[in-house]
């Protein structure tokens, strides 16, 4: 009784949350009936180049219309795959690249050693990429508790994400590689249903999991960005997953077939943009070569692990850029191989999503700066509009978050909706003319460096301490 009770209300906190979003397209629909467009209109095409505007505004929005009808109706398709029992299971290895992370990684490593996946066939690695904190002190204690389960790595010097998963990729045993952020949490059944697609289908080279937000309660950032992820991950690439072509593996969780990525291993670690050693991307990059050479990559739904996100403008902003930088560089990278045949069966629904990257990358971004022209030329007319299409733009996450969740958080899309369009929406064309720029920007102290007495690594080569499988062998 207790229960059924619970869930009505739930299912009436997520209606409640519909009202605003029925609201704002009631609004619109109001708006249009009672505005004078085509004053507007004429007034537009008084600029330079306005009537040009209008036309690629209005094929801008036709042709947006019609992708976001195709990918609703590819996400109503999707089902992820079944979860394999223990005999079914693969062996894998986890990887853990961690630096700065302090306290957390120790919780990190916790959650995946509780999995429920048979220990006999779960190797976890963790490397150090050169920390300046207690770190490697928390990665000792997780060993340490975990009766030598976890291998530790740990580099002289921090040579970047890219390095540490590749040490862990070539020390790791097994049939699939999983990499986890140092930063994240998994639960029980996460690694048990992210490599049941490997088993279920021989051509997934790569699987992608479900980020959602770990601290969610710290802040009004994480509150919105939990609603942007789950309409990234449970919309966007669920979708894609149908069309075996999931464009981006995430760092904080996923899955690759072994010995797909041991063939790609060498170029992927040293692929180079305008000439310069790449440290960001590592994540699309890798999906970019699994795609290349014919595999498919799927999305996992049931997989989910919960990842800290930035909790302060200054560090949003900085994750958004070097994430909007690696999407142009990727998106330059697939545009090599996907409008050729790359593998034996269709590859339309990819080759379209690249396109659509490709118009937002170019179009979009003019008519971006156009949309700033006109409302600095006219405030009062172009404002009330931008106004209204941002909360338009909140409608679509919102609504599939209260959906998908039944929850009342949707509302937080309409209030991320605006705060993309007044603090956020410089960074794309930013990224576009600032792609070679290679830098982190969000790595810090996270912790202070509470054991200053214990190892440090030594001058040469990655310190190890060894598996205890491997010393038995």
């Amino acid at each position: 009784m207790k229960l059924k009770r619970n869930t009505l209300m739930i299912r009436a906190r997520a209606k409640i949350a519909l009202l605003p979003y029925a609201f704002i397209i009631l609004t619109a629909i109001f708006i249009s009936f009672v505005t004078d467009i085509r004053s507007i209109w004429i007034t537009v095409e008084s600029y330079p180049l306005g009537k040009a505007l209008l036309v690629f505004s209005q094929v801008f929005f036709a042709i947006h219309l019609l992708i976001f009808i195709w990918r609703v109706v590819l996400c109503l398709k999707y089902k992820p795959a079944r979860p394999c029992t223990n005999e079914e299971l693969p062996s894998c290895t986890v990887i853990v690249p961690a630096y700065n992370e302090g306290r957390q990684v120790f919780d990190t490593i916790k959650s995946i050693a509780q999995s429920d996946y048979p220990p006999e066939k779960m190797y976890i690695i963790a490397v150090d990429d050169g920390s300046s904190d207690d770190t490697w002190y928390w990665l000792h204690q997780a060993e340490k508790e975990l009766h030598g389960r976890v291998q530790l790595f740990k580099q002289p010097v921090n040579r970047g994400k890219r390095h540490a998963l590749y040490l862990g990729f070539k020390q790791g045993q097994g049939d699939v590689y999983v990499t986890i952020d140092s930063d994240s949490i998994v639960e029980p059944q996460t690694i048990r249903n992210l490599v049941s697609p490997f088993i279920r289908n021989d051509r997934v080279g790569a699987v992608a999991g479900n980020v959602s937000i770990l601290n969610h309660k710290e802040g009004i950032i994480p509150r919105m960005l939990e609603v942007s992820f789950a309409f990234s991950f449970d919309f966007l690439r669920a979708g894609q997953s149908v069309i075996n072509s999931v464009m981006c593996t995430p760092g904080a969780l996923s899955a690759y077939r072994r010995e797909v990525v041991l063939n790609v291993l060498f170029e992927w670690l040293n692929q180079k943009f305008c000439g310069k050693p790449a440290n960001i991307g590592e994540d699309r990059a890798m999906t970019n070569l699994i795609l290349r050479n014919g595999f498919y990559v799927h999305y996992q739904r049931d997989a989910v692990v919960h990842t800290t996100c930035p909790v302060t403008f200054g560090k949003l902003w900085k994750m958004l850029l070097r994430w909007a930088r690696s999407n142009i560089r990727e998106t330059i990278v697939i545009t090599r191989f996907v409008f050729r045949k790359f593998r034996n069966d269709g590859a339309l629904g990819l080759r379209i999503n690249v396109l659509i990257n490709l118009i937002n990358l170019t179009v979009g971004q003019v008519m971006h700066v156009s949309a700033i022209g006109l409302l600095i030329c006219m405030p009062l007319i172009i404002g009330p509009k931008m106004i209204l299409g941002a909360a338009l733009a909140s409608c679509a996450p919102g609504i599939f978050y209260a959906a998908r969740y039944k929850s009342d958080k949707a509302i937080w899309a309409f209030p991320y909706s605006f705060f993309w369009m007044a603090c956020l929406s410089w960074i794309s064309f930013y990224a576009l003319m600032t792609p070679h720029k290679n830098g982190w920007m969000t790595r810090d102290l996270k912790t202070k460096d509470t054991h200053p007495s214990w190892p440090t690594s030594p001058e040469k080569g990655p310190f190890t301490v060894p598996h205890p499988l491997q010393k038995a062998a």
